[in-house]
């Protein structure tokens, strides 16, 4: 790893470039984990520097005092078992622009829906194997992008907003009240048993046909007054499907409902598509291995964004290495997750069905070992002995004399 950021900071070298490792192991892993799709999970995250005065190119997140930097991830997931491989795409907006791993020097900032479209045409151009199937929670809830997407041939599953105006047979009406009708109907069926909050709990869904009839509306802030500019732009009427995904309890109780529009062809089922969308909690999982398991990115001296995401190259490939092991069904990688379980110090639940490992965990034991990997080529474990026995009294046993 060590030699990993060496690599990385030397300025020479683009981002581009330094992006490409994750790239090659998102294209070695694509044919086991995906058999006719490739899922693109596309998120983003606030990363807080309040406190960085140093970071002069910090930018206003959600409100003037919370500064920092605005991370847009796309993981590449595969569609067999939801397992995530690398990310495609790595981007970070600051005061002077967007630094991504798809372009060298920093881009103009777009809104973050304009800067989809050229993040997913990158994607597609890295030609990796099966079709990349965009999935986008609510924020990508945009008729004008569905109707820019579908008129390029583009595959997306987004959540939609609950009270988006469609046309459903033949009369408009909001979302929330279609999905209410289908179950008035009793078109729900269950499709199968998920993790909700950590518990079990029964996923059901539903599917209908819908139209996006209403002309698309801009929101754009102009650059000389500073102000919002709103802009009706009427388009052709845009076919979708709906497929409506409720968690239940045991009870029947609604835990979570997700409205989702996409046009992907029949032969991907509805209970295929809200899988998928389940899926997509992969992505937050990953920012969280980022905000914490070591990593605390958050906590980062870096003093621009060009560094910053030089140095998330290296953690996002950590977080491969870690994703490669956990799915390894070898007595090696068994073994070694215990290694790293063990070396992150955590605590993992006991259960018939409990996971002995967790990724959060198996990325801090990861940091560990790389830092004990350099201590021992400096020192040898005798040498580590003597030095512990002779200034640390009574801290360690030694196996020789211990008698218990």
């Amino acid at each position: 790893m060590q030699a990993a950021w060496r690599f990385d900071s030397n300025p020479r070298v683009r981002l581009p470039q330094l992006a490409g490792p994750l790239i090659e192991c998102a294209r070695a892993d694509v044919p086991q984990a995906c058999a006719d799709w490739l899922l693109v999970v596309i998120d983003w995250s606030h990363l807080h520097f309040g406190g960085h005065d140093s970071k002069t190119d910090r930018v206003e997140l959600a409100h003037s005092q919370d500064l920092g930097y605005d991370l847009l991830t796309a993981l590449a997931v595969g569609d067999r078992d939801g397992s995530p491989m690398a990310p495609l795409c790595l981007e970070l907006r600051a005061g002077d622009g967007t630094h991504s791993t798809r372009a060298d020097p920093p881009i103009e900032s777009d809104s973050p829906l304009d800067g989809l479209e050229p993040v997913m045409a990158h994607i597609e151009g890295l030609k990796l194997g099966p079709t990349p199937v965009f999935i986008i929670d609510r924020e990508a809830d945009s008729v004008g992008h569905y109707r820019t997407w579908d008129a390029v041939g583009r595959q997306f599953v987004v959540r939609a907003d609950n009270n988006r105006l469609v046309r459903h047979d033949g009369q408009e009406r909001r979302l929330n009240e279609v999905a209410d009708l289908l179950k008035s109907r009793t078109d729900f069926t269950r499709a199968r048993t998920v993790l909700f909050q950590g518990k079990p709990a029964e996923q059901w869904v539903a599917e209908t046909a819908i139209v996006l009839h209403r002309p698309a509306r801009t929101h754009r802030v102009d650059a000389t007054t500073g102000k919002a500019v709103h802009k009706n732009i009427v388009g052709v009427p845009l076919a979708l499907r709906l497929i409506v995904s409720e968690v239940r309890d045991d009870r029947g109780k609604v835990l979570a409902r997700w409205l989702l529009l996409t046009h992907l062809p029949d032969s991907v089922d509805a209970a295929t598509v809200a899988l998928w969308y389940y899926w997509r909690w992969r992505i937050e999982s990953y920012h969280k291995l980022l905000k914490g398991a070591g990593q605390q990115i958050e906590d980062w001296l870096q003093e621009t964004a060009a560094a910053l995401l030089r140095r998330l190259l290296v953690a996002a490939m950590s977080a491969v290495i870690v994703w490669r092991l956990a799915r390894d069904n070898s007595p090696q990688a068994a073994q070694m997750r215990d290694v790293l379980v063990r070396l992150s110090g955590r605590q993992m639940k006991r259960g018939k069905n409990a996971r002995p490992f967790t990724e959060s965990a198996l990325l801090a034991g990861l940091g560990v070992l790389v830092s004990m990997l350099d201590c021992l080529q400096r020192y040898s474990l005798h040498q580590l002995q003597s030095l512990a026995e002779a200034t640390l009294p009574g801290f360690i046993s030694n196996p020789a004399t211990d008698d218990s």
